[in-house]
């Protein structure tokens, strides 16, 4: 199957403002692209590429006053298969664990272990290891949270969510993340385009998505605490510790969200599909990280 998706973002601010952006998709759905994935900007910008950590593309700029319009259109192909569940999928020892995954063992800015470490092995301990304790952490996860829009905080850890109880997907993904990693199994947050394909259409306004991937047998696998089912046409765009670190902007000084738009939609054939409008929005799930102030 094909899928065009795309976004157009504008930031306002005050002053020239240095931003690090995480807006294109991960370097391995780059050979699924049918055409450029590129970052457009509505004025001149000098914008230059580098590769974090945890190997996703990034972007360097420095917004001029006034509003910034950021924007990319592609099309994609998927395999249009849902998410694969591997039910026999072990879970390995610490020591055998591959160094670079160790990291997603320890706590980090919103997944606060240490405050959950006790209630996870109180809970979980009892499940079988592996992918039956990842779903019964996940189906855990799903029934406590109630997600809410209009609850998005991007303050909240793990243990705010579960206390909470409410809140938005990627409050979803950090408390499953969370009480993974206290049960010893490595997991990242993943983010990324995830439209209502194979499922009813959403009414809200489109956003980008938050899951969680998890290292068992061997490999990552994608898990969705959120959805709780296999989903079809997910695009990732970056994977991390949590949300800090695939934030899709973090800013140098003030920057206000002034435009928002997200779009993920499955081709069929004979499809026309229209220019993206620019609107207004109020916010987004996606986490839009300040940096320093000066």
């Amino acid at each position: 199957m094909k899928i065009h998706a795309g976004f157009t973002i504008g930031y306002e601010c005050v002053q020239p403002t240095p931003m690090l952006l995480t807006l294109n998709i991960h370097p391995s759905r780059r050979v699924d692209l049918l055409t450029e994935q590129v970052l457009e900007f509505d004025q001149p910008i000098e914008a230059w590429g580098y590769t974090d950590d945890f190997g996703n593309a990034c972007t360097r700029i420095v917004a001029p006053a006034g509003i910034t319009t950021i924007s990319t259109s592609f099309d994609i192909y998927d395999s249009g298969q849902p998410d694969v569940i591997p039910v026999d999928a072990v879970q390995h020892e610490i020591k055998d664990l591959p160094d670079e995954v160790l990291v997603f063992l320890l706590g980090s800015r919103y997944c606060d272990t240490d405050r959950l470490a006790d209630f996870a092995w109180e809970t979980f301990s009892a499940t079988a290891p592996g992918w039956t304790r990842v779903q019964a952490i996940t189906d855990f996860v799903h029934g406590h949270i109630r997600f809410d829009y209009m609850n998005a905080d991007l303050l909240r850890t793990a243990h705010g969510g579960y206390t909470d109880r409410t809140g938005v997907c990627r409050d979803f993904a950090h408390l499953a993340i969370t009480l993974c990693r206290c049960m010893n199994i490595p997991a990242r947050y993943c983010t990324g385009y995830l439209g209502d394909i194979g499922v009813p259409k959403d009414p809200a306004p489109m956003d980008f998505s938050a899951w969680f991937e998890v290292y068992l047998g061997g490999h990552w696998h994608t898990v969705d605490a959120r959805h709780n089912t296999p989903r079809i046409g997910r695009i990732l765009m970056a994977t991390g510790r949590d949300a800090t670190d695939v934030a899709i902007s973090t800013a140098f000084g003030p920057a206000r969200l002034a435009q928002f738009e997200v779009v993920t939609d499955e081709i069929v054939t004979g499809d026309t599909l229209p220019p993206m409008p620019l609107i207004s929005s109020s916010g987004t799930d996606s986490e839009i990280a300040p940096g320093p102030r000066p």
